[in-house]
C-alpha cells in the first residue's frame, strides 16, 4: 500500500433528485485519472482505497454510492427513499460525477458489487473508459445470488437456517427474491430493534461464507459502525431483491463489446461466495481482458492478491 494521503479536492454531488453524493480526489491533480467503485452495495469507500494508487501518477477519485457512507440522504434512516437507487441511477451519478470533474477518460477500478457496476458503466460509456482492474469478479446475475444466499448453504446450513429465520415464516419457504425482499422490509421498519436483529442476522450469514477463507477475518461484515452496518444491509437487500435491474446475463453478453479496452481480473480461487467460474466466463468473453487466479485467496483477499493488484495497477500509469 502507498503511504496515507488525504484529498486535496472533495465535495458533495447533487445528482437533481434529493440525493447528493459525496466524492474526493487525492494524488497528482495532472495525474492518470483513476476512478475507484466501492462494493456492497452500499459498504462505502474507506481510507484504505486511497493507497491503492501512486499518489505522484494517479489523480484518485472516490465517491460513495447514493445513501451510504458520506453521502446523503442516507439509507440507515427508515424514512429514505430507495426508489431513486438502482444501477441505473448509480450509472449516472458516475458520468455526472466525470463530466463536474472535467475527465475526458479514467481507469476503473473496484470489485465485488463494485465490478458489476463498472462493467455497466463501461458497457454504457466505452469511450469514457482507459482501462479496467477488477478484484474479486461479480456480474450480479440470478445465478450468482442464488449461490451467495441459497447454494453456499450446502456448506453451511446451520447458518442458513438461522439466515431464513430471521424473516417472517410467511416468507422463509418461497422464492429467493422473496426472502430477500423480506430483509428489505425488515430494514425499513420503523422499530428499531427489527432493524437491528435484520441487520446482525444477514451479516451473520456474510460473515459464515467468508469464514473458511485462508485470510478470511471474524466479523469481517458485522464489525462496523452501526450506522454503516444498517446501510449496507438495506441497500444490498434493496440490489439483490431486484437482481440489480439488470437482465439476466447481460453484462456478460456486452462483455464483447469492452474490446480495445485493457483489463485485469483478478480472483481468488478460494473464494465461496463468488466461484472463479463468472471470471472465467468474462475473460473469455472480453478479448482484451487477462484473467489472473490468486491461488491462496478467497473473497477478502490475500497478500499475493495485492501485489497481483498493485502490480496491474502500477503498469497501467505509464499508458
Amino acid at each position: 500500500m502507498y503511504p496515507p494521503i488525504e484529498p486535496y479536492e472533495h465535495g458533495l454531488l447533487d445528482t437533481g433528485d434529493g440525493n447528493l453524493v459525496y466524492w474526493e480526489v487525492c494524488g497528482n491533480p495532472e495525474g492518470k485519472p483513476a476512478l475507484v467503485v466501492h462494493g456492497g452495495p452500499g459498504s462505502g469507500c474507506s481510507t484504505g482505497m486511497r493507497r491503492t494508487f501512486d499518489p505522484e501518477r494517479y489523480r484518485i477519485v472516490l465517491f460513495d454510492q447514493r445513501n451510504c457512507g458520506r453521502s446523503r440522504p442516507h439509507a440507515s434512516d427508515p424514512a429514505t427513499d430507495l426508489s431513486n437507487n438502482t444501477t441505473q441511477h448509480l450509472i449516472a451519478d458516475m458520468e455526472l460525477l466525470r463530466e463536474h470533474l472535467g475527465i475526458d477518460k479514467w481507469l476503473l477500478y473496484g470489485g465485488s458489487w463494485g465490478s458489476t457496476l463498472i462493467l455497466a458503466y463501461a458497457e454504457a460509456h466505452l469511450e469514457r473508459v482507459s482501462e479496467i482492474v477488477i478484484v474479486s469478479v461479480t456480474t450480479t446475475r440470478r445465478s450468482e445470488i442464488d449461490w451467495l444466499y441459497r447454494g453456499v448453504g450446502r456448506f453451511f446450513p446451520e447458518e442458513r437456517e438461522r439466515f431464513t429465520q430471521g424473516v417472517p415464516e410467511a416468507d422463509r419457504d418461497g422464492d429467493l427474491p422473496g426472502l430477500l425482499a423480506a430483509y428489505s422490509r425488515l430494514m425499513a421498519d420503523p422499530d428499531p430493534k427489527v432493524r437491528e436483529q435484520a441487520a446482525r442476522d444477514w451479516t451473520a450469514w456474510e460473515d459464515a461464507v467468508i469464514s473458511q477463507e485462508p485470510n478470511g477475518k471474524k466479523n469481517a461484515y458485522s464489525n462496523r459502525p452501526p450506522d454503516a452496518l444498517h446501510a449496507l444491509v438495506r441497500i444490498c437487500s434493496h440490489y439483490f431483491s431486484n437482481a440489480a435491474w439488470l437482465e439476466e446475463g447481460v453484462l456478460l453478453r456486452e462483455a464483447g463489446r469492452l474490446a480495445g479496452i485493457p483489463g485485469v481480473l483478478i480472483h481468488g480461487r478460494l473464494d465461496m461466495g463468488g466461484p472463479l467460474d463468472t471470471a472465467w466466463e468474462l475473460a473469455r468473453a472480453w478479448p482484451d481482458a487477462k484473467l489472473v487466479v490468486v491461488e491462496d485467496s478467497g473473497h477478502t483477499g490475500s497478500e499475493t492478491l495485492r501485489k497481483e493488484l498493485h502490480a496491474a495497477i502500477d503498469a497501467f500509469a505509464a499508458r
